[in-house]
C-alpha cells in the first residue's frame, strides 16, 4: 500500500482579487466588442474570489517572448518548488519529526507550463541534500490531471518497492502563459480561472521507516483507474506559438463530465464494490464551477462531500496539476475518521480521467 504522510505548498508572491483581475483584463483587451462584454461575465460567475501569481499585475500588460516567459518559468519553478518541498518535509501539521532529504528515493516532477532540460527536478537535487542515486520521473503535458496521475505512478512504484519513499512535486505557473493579444474565448475564460501554485506530497510504502513519522490519520491509496477518450485531443491543451503557450479550453468539458466521466466513475465504483454513500469525501480537481456542478449531479452527492474542492477554487482558482493536491491537503488538515474512504479525481488533456480510491488510516 501507498501512504500519503505529508504535503507542503509554495505560495506565489502576488495575490489578486477576482474583481481586480477582471478590471485588468478589461484594460488589456480595450474593446467595444459586445462579445468581450459578454465574456467578462465569466469572472463574476466563476466562484473564484482570489488567486496567487508568480508575477505582478503590471507584467500582464506587457508583451513577452517565449524565451522570456520560459526563462522566468525555470527561475520561479525552482524557487517555489523548493519552498513546497521544505514545507512538506518539515510540516508539523502532518509529521511527528522532519523527514530528511536523504530519505527520498524517487522524485516525480509534474509540470505543463514551461520547459527545461535538464528537467526542474535535476535543478532541485543541486539545491538540497538529496542523494545522488535518487530516482527521477519528470512528467510533462498532463495538465490538470497531473496531480492525480502522479499519485498513481507513485503508487505503482511503491507497490513494487514497499520500503521506499516518493516525493511528488506539481508546479504550474499558469500566469506566465497569458497571451495579451489572444482575444479568443478560451483565453478569456482561462484568465478568469487559472492561477499559480506548487504542491509537494510525500508518499511512502508500508515497510518504510518513515511511515512512523506521520502524526495523524492519513490517506492510504488502494486502487486507481485511468481512462482516455478517443478522438478528444482538441478538448484541452496548448497551442505552441512564437509568443508562448496558448490555452485550448473547450466549452464541451462540463458535458463530457455528464457522459465520459459518468461512465468512468460508475464503472470504478462498481469495480471496487462500493457506492456513493460509502464514500465520505470526493477529492476532486476543481476545473471550474460548472465542472464541479456536473460532477455533483453525476454522483448525486452533496456539496459537503466536495466542500474543499469549492474552497480551493474560491481561494486559489484552477492551478492545473497541483490543485487536486491542494484539495487533498485541506482534507488531511481536518479530522478524518479511521476506515472512511475517499476518491481522488482529476480531468485533463487527452481528454483523460484519473480516479484513485483511498482509505483514511
Amino acid at each position: 500500500m501507498t501512504h500519503i504522510c505529508s504535503t507542503g505548498i509554495g505560495v506565489p508572491e502576488y495575490e489578486i482579487g477576482q474583481g481586480d483581475i477582471k478590471k485588468l483584463v478589461q484594460e488589456i483587451f480595450v474593446s467595444s466588442d459586445k462579445r468581450l462584454s459578454r465574456l467578462l461575465s465569466v469572472f463574476d460567475n466563476a466562484q473564484v474570489e482570489k488567486r496567487q501569481f508568480a508575477v505582478p499585475a503590471t507584467w500582464f500588460k506587457e508583451d513577452h517572448s517565449f524565451k522570456e516567459r520560459n526563462d522566468l518559468y525555470k527561475e520561479l519553478a525552482i524557487q517555489y518548488s523548493l519552498n513546497a518541498i521544505d514545507d512538506c518535509l518539515t510540516n508539523q501539521d502532518f509529521l511527528e519529526k522532519e523527514v530528511p532529504y536523504e530519505a527520498i528515493d524517487m522524485i516525480i516532477y509534474v509540470s505543463s507550463t514551461g520547459i527545461s532540460t535538464p528537467s526542474i527536478d535535476a535543478h532541485l537535487i543541486h539545491e538540497r541534500p538529496f542523494r545522488e542515486d535518487v530516482n527521477r520521473m519528470p512528467i510533462w503535458g498532463l495538465g490538470c490531471a497531473g496531480g492525480a496521475i502522479a499519485l498513481s505512478r507513485a503508487h505503482d512504484w511503491i507497490t513494487a518497492n514497499p520500503d521506499k519513499t516518493v516525493l511528488i512535486i506539481c508546479c504550474e505557473l499558469c500566469s506566465l502563459t497569458f497571451q495579451k493579444g489572444d482575444m479568443k474565448k478560451s483565453n478569456i475564460i482561462g484568465s478568469a480561472l487559472f492561477g499559480d501554485g506548487v504542491c509537494a506530497t510525500l508518499a511512502v510504502g508500508k515497510n518504510s521507516p518513515y511511515l512512523s513519522y506521520r502524526k495523524q490519520v492519513s490517506p492510504k491509496l488502494l486502487n486507481y483507474s485511468s481512462l482516455t477518450k478517443k478522438g478528444s485531443a482538441s478538448v484541452m491543451g496548448w497551442n505552441v506559438t512564437n509568443s508562448g503557450l496558448e490555452v485550448v479550453f473547450s466549452k464541451s468539458i462540463p458535458s463530457l463530465v455528464q457522459t465520459f466521466w459518468d461512465r468512468h466513475i460508475n464503472s470504478f465504483l462498481k469495480e471496487n464494490k462500493i457506492t456513493e454513500k460509502q464514500i465520505s469525501s470526493f477529492i476532486s480537481h476543481p476545473g471550474g464551477k460548472k465542472v464541479l456542478e456536473a460532477m455533483r449531479e453525476v454522483l448525486n452527492t452533496t456539496d459537503n462531500k466536495l466542500k474543499h474542492s469549492y474552497k480551493v477554487l474560491s481561494q486559489h482558482g484552477n492551478m492545473s496539476s497541483p490543485t487536486v493536491l491542494y484539495v487533498l491537503r485541506q482534507w488531511m488538515i481536518k479530522d478524518n475518521n479511521r476506515g472512511e474512504k475517499s476518491i481522488i479525481s482529476a480531468l485533463g488533456p487527452g481528454f483523460s480521467s484519473e480516479l484513485i480510491l483511498m482509505e483514511w488510516e
